[in-house]
């Protein structure tokens, strides 16, 4: 549990040392509700959110510069990435923070200007559905098709941190509602 709240609030080399060591130790870590935390770790987990939500507003400053993200270096195979499914224009891989047993990001291979659903056209609608196949595909794989979630961070008040349009598969344990 202590392990899960210190990740949470780690940023740039560390982050990459602690993903690296939950890479090499198979380390899955689990979520626990803030109600089972003492008020201590409360704090942490406000602080973890609040932060958060200071690194989407801080992305979004450099959403439409057309300057690579960090799924356009998975796609390029600079950064490794374990990936689930795979077609000419769609990417699916686990997430190296799991909100859930089975937690797997499905992206475009070419952004075009996608980098939320909020900027969405109309030429997008090929891709938007490739998307959602792709979704349900990566569900059938992962053995979660009877109940999964599909979900989009758009934009800051969402804590969307990467702008690239990505997708989140979620699955494996019963999910809740509301979800937010």
């Amino acid at each position: 549990m202590a392990a899960m709240s210190s990740l949470t609030l780690l940023r740039g080399p560390s982050l990459v040392k602690a993903l690296s060591f939950i890479k090499t130790s198979n380390y899955i870590p689990r979520i626990v509700p803030a109600s089972r935390y003492p008020l201590q770790s409360q704090r942490s987990y406000v602080a973890a959110a609040h932060d958060e939500e200071a690194a989407a507003r801080a992305a979004a400053v450099n959403a439409d510069t057309g300057a690579p993200t960090i799924f356009d270096k998975i796609i390029a195979k600079e950064i490794p990435a374990s990936v689930v499914y795979e077609d000419q224009k769609v990417l699916a891989f686990r997430d190296i923070n799991p909100q859930a047993p089975v937690h797997v990001l499905i992206i475009p291979k070419s952004r075009d200007g996608l980098t939320e659903l909020g900027k969405a056209e109309q030429r997008h609608e090929d891709i938007l559905g490739n998307l959602l196949y792709a979704a349900k595909i990566v569900a059938e794989k992962e053995g979660i098709v009877d109940g999964f979630r599909v979900v989009i961070n758009s934009g800051p008040s969402a804590c969307q941190s990467v702008y690239h349009l990505h997708l989140h598969v979620l699955g494996g344990r019963q999910l809740k509602w509301p979800p937010g």
